[in-house]
């Protein structure tokens, strides 16, 4: 009997429905073996990532509501249990002063939201792609 593999766990921290649908539909065409979560503001995320089974990796946007993406962030870095978490940045922002400033939180990685729809499903696939078929997570 083969054992079923298990889906990748992906928190996907995003306040805009449009996008969250956008990125979870260019996940799904992805092919991988995914199970997506969406929390719509920083104190959702926190609170989820304290409670549930710790995601494999987090799309993170920064302009979100009660909780910035950048507390959230620098939260995760300081919290033993999900420093180790990998944190893609998904942002509408391309401030050099937030892409500096996320890496210095501990960001992995820092990806500006193109505007238009079809470059906007190429990067999170492409995205996607990287971190779940090319890079190495840590286990659960």
């Amino acid at each position: 009997m083969t054992e079923r593999p298990q889906p990748i766990r992906v928190l996907l921290v995003e306040d805009n429905p449009g996008d969250a649908d956008l990125t979870r539909e260019a996940l799904e065409d992805s092919r991988l073996l995914l199970d997506l979560v969406v929390a719509s503001d920083g104190v959702e995320a926190m609170e989820y990532l304290s409670t549930q089974r710790q995601p494999d990796l987090i799309l993170l946007d920064l302009n979100l509501p009660r909780k910035s993406g950048k507390e959230v962030l620098a939260e995760l870095r300081q919290d033993e249990r999900l420093a180790h978490i990998p944190v893609v940045i998904l942002t509408s922002s391309d401030a050099e002063a937030d892409v500096v400033q996320s890496y210095r939180l501990g960001a992995n990685c820092y990806v500006t939201k193109p505007v238009d729809l079809q470059s906007f499903q190429t990067i999170v696939g492409t995205t996607a792609g990287f971190w779940f078929t090319i890079v190495k997570l840590p286990s659960s």
